[in-house]
């Protein structure tokens, strides 16, 4: 009788036929505790809804509310050849018919879609929904175009190293910026730059973002490395830096700040 007893009262606690409680409780107890906790849920649903609204509603759409870490750009390659050591680039490849396709953008027939702004002039642009972009033809970095020289001058062992700085919103170079490279070794190694002196003209700064500026390029600086038959085999590492202006690049806590270091080897 004790086990048919313990059995009922199990069964009377799930269900209970007599009184029509499940679990302990009435359809209309039930009713008002789901009641309660749809409005409670939704109350906070809302609240966290109209939170985000509120702070999407202090954000610009086209510029980041905080550009504290990246402040001074980076530089990066375009590396026409299989480098060595070489960190993720967004042009990077070990392949150059693939690189072509990262300055196909500065083609001249391309550009010419673009305008042509004041040499050595910010262009400061008023409010509106999209701002000019400065032509930057391809063609300007001459031996270094891949136009006259599909090989970027690997062919002849003096190969050509593109680099440019990465985008920030916003900035804009003081005094003169320029690409200057160096070699890490005892002996100077001799360059040509493309353009002369591989400035980085004030004119393509600010930028304004993709939104605004979706069809924006950031000028190029090509290097020919001029080897000689002296250095073939020898791998030869080289840094790059903005110079001229208030960018720094001597960050020792950030050796990608405002500097870029990579390494080329020709074999004969």
């Amino acid at each position: 009788m004790k086990e048919e007893d313990l059995q009922g009262s199990w069964k009377d606690f799930f269900y209970n036929s007599r009184t029509g409680e499940l679990l302990g409780r009435t359809a209309s107890s039930w009713g008002l505790i789901l009641l309660f906790y749809l409005i409670f849920y939704g109350f906070l649903a809302g609240m966290f809804c109209l939170t985000i609204w509120v702070m999407l509603q202090t954000l610009d759409e086209n510029v980041p509310r905080h550009q504290d870490r990246v402040a001074d750009p980076g530089n990066h390659p375009i590396i026409h050849k299989k480098m060595f050591k070489w960190q993720s680039a967004d042009c990077f490849t070990a392949s150059w018919q693939n690189s072509l396709k990262c300055v196909s953008e500065y083609n001249d027939s391309m550009q010419e879609r673009n305008d042509l702004c004041l040499v050595g002039e910010y262009t400061d642009q008023d409010q509106g929904s999209i701002k000019k972009v400065c032509q930057f033809k391809r063609s300007i970095l001459r031996q270094c175009s891949g136009l006259p020289d599909t090989s970027f001058g690997y062919a002849e062992g003096k190969p050509c190293i593109i680099v440019k700085m990465n985008r920030v919103i916003g900035l804009k170079p003081e005094g003169d910026p320029y690409i200057n490279c160096t070699a890490k070794r005892d002996s100077p190694l001799q360059m040509q730059y493309f353009p002369p002196e591989g400035r980085l003209d004030k004119m393509f700064f600010p930028y304004y973002g993709k939104k605004l500026q979706p069809d924006y390029v950031q000028p190029l600086v090509a290097v020919k490395l001029l080897l000689t038959k002296d250095d073939y085999n020898i791998e030869q590492t080289v840094e790059c830096k903005v110079e001229g202006s208030h960018l720094r690049n001597n960050d020792e806590r950030d050796k990608y700040m405002g500097r870029v270091t990579f390494r080329v080897k020709v074999l004969q």
